[in-house]
């Protein structure tokens, strides 16, 4: 076995988690709005407004194909480009109220249709999921969180002892 290799247990909660991922996947209706694009809307309201750059890396995907996934975002009103409020002459990302109820129509529907599937199971093994989830919300937690947080930058060069450039940032 290869040293840096995951653990057995660590394989199959990646292995079963993604299959619970795919469940989900198969459980939303309807399909005419992307992962990436629902990934991104529910990042926006998770995270409030970013910027095109960090949406692209957040999810995965090139500027340009962000670029364009937010033109569409925009189109069909579930999303719009503001001026950031650090910097106006940067544009940021936000979800719009309609973004916002479409996620949440669609995240009812997907409820609906897991219930009906939980029904199926026994109460133990709802008792078990239902006990899973605390943990889950924290490993999700700290997941998107050191996804997204920004990458630590080295210290700038001391500048100490040396003459400022006239007109330069001191």
């Amino acid at each position: 076995m290869f040293p840096d290799a995951p653990r057995t247990d660590e394989l199959r909660l990646a292995i079963g988690l993604a299959r619970v991922r795919s469940m989900m996947r198969l459980l939303e209706a309807p399909r005419d709005l992307s992962m990436t694009t629902l990934s991104t809307l529910a990042t926006l309201e998770r995270q409030g407004p970013r910027r095109l750059t960090e949406l692209a890396a957040i999810e995965g995907v090139t500027q340009p194909a962000m670029t364009r996934l937010v033109s569409r975002l925009e189109h069909e009103r579930l999303a719009e480009r503001l001026p950031d409020p650090v910097d106006g002459r940067v544009v940021v990302v936000a979800i719009t109220q309609h973004g916002r109820d479409e996620l949440a129509r669609r995240r009812a529907a997907q409820a609906k249709r897991l219930a009906e599937l939980l029904a199926d199971l026994s109460e133990a093994d709802r008792q078990a999921i239902a006990a899973a989830l605390p943990a889950i919300d924290r490993l999700t937690t700290h997941a998107f969180d050191s996804l997204t947080s920004p990458a630590p930058t080295s210290p700038a060069p001391s500048r100490e002892g040396t003459t400022p450039t006239p007109g330069a940032p001191a």
